[in-house]
């Protein structure tokens, strides 16, 4: 069951030194620019510098004009408002948002989140019965992170005389759009279609602050926004690329006690990076909703309190230990049930399920899988009552939403993104599910697309590489979705010493290439056969700094024999 090797192939044309270069950048830059299919010339400026100046009028987004004119009556008329969101660290932060939003305007509202094991996702009945009991009967709910395919459950809200705002950014049900005050979501018009759901509350901010100016500075709030934006893994484009770039700067210098407890539990070292909000804080506040209590993620973006802050981070760093632990248990126990039944060769999906896994941890796993074997991949828990709740993760050009759609007749429910995504299924229906999206798969790609290649921006030496190097290519980040941390490549390296093992099976290098050395790691290198060196060797580079000193760190992406 060895999964398939990668094909290496180059984005685009491979780069030459001197060859189109303006001289206004190194020629690396603009080359790695290109690449992406970014704007060059003239316009590498304005893309290796976003100005906040540059935000776009927020009264774009469908929605905007009508869910300011209510959020307005609400404030004047001081009614009673409670913000409904998801558990996840979009959830959590867009929460955190839109109260620090209502707080400059006098408005205290109260705020839900729903059990991901008990309630599920969204404006779900048994989450609207829990909520409505836990305060007074609210004249306005907000929902954010989720709402806009709740259209029965909002039907009802409003029979019952509760107003609903939807802040979001989900796709939209082919059913259409709830009937309430308004649906906030790019996804429903043309701009701005990438935000995440933090970034449309920000959105939703600059528009109040537009039509009714207060002493809010929205400036204060972008390390939120970035956090979000990075750890819901939408593309890092447009305005996602401006609110990330400011909101790492501004984190590392944030007057947000959880924020800054968060990075002191994880050792950061005061230089916030996009790999730093996804591996470190991201997972955290994440685990709090993976274990069933969310409310501890939000207590610790909303205290004001350091010691607390502090608290609550230690507490939320042992949620990520345990779910840590699940996740190797499934993720074990996952590969004994593919091993003997599943061939990478032959079988285009991954589906798999079980009674035992915990229902908070299985996306997690889809991701693992997903990566190691480039199938499209959903991993169910499933109750006592055979009903399972899974998450899945896709490859390039395989939209879960459309598999999920093609695949409703053995699902309960089932929503989200094109790369990830949630349902609901009955353990009956499992190998029919299955075999229906392999189907699917099968049919809306080719052969070449289930292929898993690993794409490098320039082959380079290791005699290229340098802290000059390194600065140049810093001012492409913030990487993530939809701006990828460059792939280089290097031929004919040789190992300085033997590989060391490190924990979770990774492995530190001392790699060599004529004269020049580099140190390199491999994540998960441990679990893979590596060929005799000498080696090419595919990688990104990071910015290691121990005790004051910066050196350049090669990540390892692959492995393979010298050609």
């Amino acid at each position: 069951m060895r999964p398939l090797p990668n094909r290496w192939i180059p984005r685009g044309e491979p780069f030459q030194e001197g060859r189109g270069s303006s001289g206004s950048f190194p020629p690396i830059l603009e080359h790695l620019i290109l690449q992406r299919g970014l704007p060059g010339g003239a316009d590498i400026e304005a893309f290796l510098n976003p100005r906040l100046r540059d935000l776009s009028d927020p009264f774009l987004i469908p929605g905007m004009a009508a869910a300011v004119e209510r959020l307005q009556l609400a404030i004047d008329r001081r009614e009673t408002v409670c913000i409904f969101g998801d558990y996840d660290v979009d959830g959590v932060t867009s929460i955190t948002l839109m109260r620090r939003i209502l707080h400059a305007y006098g408005v205290e509202p109260r705020h839900f989140i729903p059990h991901r094991g008990g309630e599920g996702y969204g404006l779900s009945d048994a989450a609207l019965i829990r909520c409505m009991a836990e305060g007074p009967k609210p004249d306005l709910l907000i929902t954010v992170d989720c709402g806009t395919v709740s259209i029965d459950e909002i039907a009802g809200l409003k029979a019952q005389g509760v107003d609903v705002l939807v802040v979001d950014h989900h796709e939209p049900s082919p059913r259409g759009l709830p009937d309430c005050v308004a649906v906030v979501n790019p996804k429903c018009g043309n701009d701005f279609t990438y935000l995440c759901a933090a970034g449309v509350v920000f959105k939703l901010g600059h528009a109040l602050l537009k039509s009714r100016p207060t002493d809010l500075d929205l400036k204060e709030l972008m390390d939120l926004v970035a956090v979000a934006t990075i750890a819901d893994i939408v593309p890092l484009i447009g305005e996602n690329r401006l609110l990330v770039r400011h909101g790492l700067k501004r984190l590392s210098t944030t007057l947000n006690p959880g924020l800054r407890a968060l990075q002191e539990v994880t050792g950061m070292n005061g230089h916030a990076t996009s790999m730093d909000v996804g591996f470190r804080i991201g997972p955290r506040l994440n685990a709090a909703g993976r274990m069933d209590a969310p409310e501890d993620a939000l207590a610790t973006l909303l205290t004001d309190c350091r010691r607390l802050a502090f608290d609550f981070a230690e507490k939320l760093d042992r949620y990520n230990r345990d779910r840590q632990q699940y996740e190797t248990q499934i993720r074990r126990e996952a590969l004994e049930m593919l091993d003997g039944t599943f061939d990478p060769q032959r079988d285009p999906v991954i589906v798999l399920g079980s009674r035992s896994w915990h229902p908070g941890v299985v996306g997690i796993v889809a991701s693992r899988l997903m990566r190691q074997f480039h199938k499209p991949t959903f991993v169910i828990a499933i109750d006592s009552d055979g009903i399972g709740k899974g998450s899945g993760r896709s490859i390039d050009g395989v939209s879960l939403v459309d598999a999920i759609r093609e695949c409703q007749d053995h699902l309960i429910a089932g929503g989200g993104h094109a790369m990830a995504a949630g349902l609901s299924i009955e353990e009956s229906q499992l190998d029919a599910f299955r075999q229906h999206f392999a189907e699917y798969v099968l049919r809306t790609t080719d052969e070449q697309q289930r292929q898993p290649t690993l794409c490098y921006d320039a082959e380079i030496t290791f005699a290229q590489l340098s802290l000059d190097f390194l600065a140049s290519y810093d001012l492409l980040q913030p990487f993530g979705n939809g701006n990828p941390q460059p792939v280089f490549i290097s031929r004919g390296v040789s190992l300085s010493r033997p590989p060391v093992h490190m924990k979770n099976n990774h492995l530190r290098f001392m790699l060599r290439q004529g004269y020049a050395e580099q140190d390199a790691v491999y994540f998960g290198g441990g679990e893979k056969p590596l060929p005799d060196p000498p080696w090419d060797v595919a990688f990104t580079i990071d910015r290691n700094t121990f005790r004051g000193r910066t050196t350049l760190q090669l990540v390892i992406q692959d492995v393979r024999a010298a050609e």
